[in-house]
């Protein structure tokens, strides 16, 4: 247990002296190639192959993020590469993500190797020689630079699709949040109108019913300052009315 902690230091302090010795230019090189990642793989920020170990992601993290702290680059950017560095780590280590995305590079390999099956059934040479060593040919091809760039690129494209639907999935989900929440509040709006209606009409009651009262009692009693129509006179006093006979010419 000493001897590991004892090689763990000397680890260290190798890793420290060997920073204090990079030259400013590698550092903000660095910073440039932090930045230019695409920023949908995590593996890329690190630097590290689509099967590296969390282990791994880790070492590689410590290693990066000395070379281009805030402290000891000088580049603008430095602190933005930094950030991006320990994003990347906390992505690759949370099981989650980290299956997500591993998921998302097989998907490319699969469609890599299932292109590459095609080319070979025209290829008659390195189709014969793939089938002689038992799958070696393909093994060695997908250690290839080639296949790993191609990988790469494959990667890339599956992620931004990838992204591209869960954004307009997103798009989706909000417009429809926001058409419920005005559907929400045009009904409370309703409601409200319709109980300070009921408010205003129970407000009036005693007036209208004491104004009912009043009708029922006497009629309609003009007002103090109202101008009523004078009473016709007619022949019979006990008649309020009597119909004159018309003139015929």
């Amino acid at each position: 247990m000493g001897e590991a902690n004892t090689s763990s230091i000397d680890d260290d302090l190798l890793l420290k002296s060997f920073y204090a010795e990079v030259s400013e230019v590698e550092r903000d090189n660095e910073v440039i190639r932090i930045l230019s990642c695409f920023k949908l793989n995590a593996f890329e920020y690190l630097n590290l192959p689509f099967d590296s170990s969390p282990e791994e992601v880790k070492r590689q993290y410590r290693k990066l993020s000395l070379l281009v702290h805030p402290d000891k680059c000088k580049h603008p950017q430095a602190k933005e590469a930094f950030s991006a560095l320990a994003k990347a780590q906390q992505l690759l280590l949370d099981p989650q993500e980290r299956e997500y995305l591993v998921n998302q590079i097989n998907a490319a390999r699969e469609e890599l190797r299932a292109k590459r099956k095609k080319q070979l059934k025209k290829d008659t040479a390195s189709k014969l020689k793939s089938l002689v060593d038992e799958g070696k040919y393909e093994q060695e091809y997908e250690k290839s630079d080639e296949f790993q760039h191609l990988l790469k690129l494959k990667v890339r494209e599956i992620l931004t699709d990838q992204e591209w639907r869960r954004r307009k999935m997103q798009m989706r989900i909000s417009e429809e949040e926001g058409r419920l929440k005005k559907d929400e509040e045009e009904s409370k709006e309703m409601w409200k109108r319709k109980r300070e209606h009921e408010e205003q009409w129970e407000g009036t009651r005693e007036n209208r019913v004491s104004s009912w009262r009043d009708f029922m009692k006497g009629g309609k009693k003009a007002k103090k300052g109202e101008l009523r129509p004078p009473k016709l006179k007619t022949e019979d006093p006990n008649k309020s009315y009597v119909q004159r006979p018309v003139k015929r010419g």
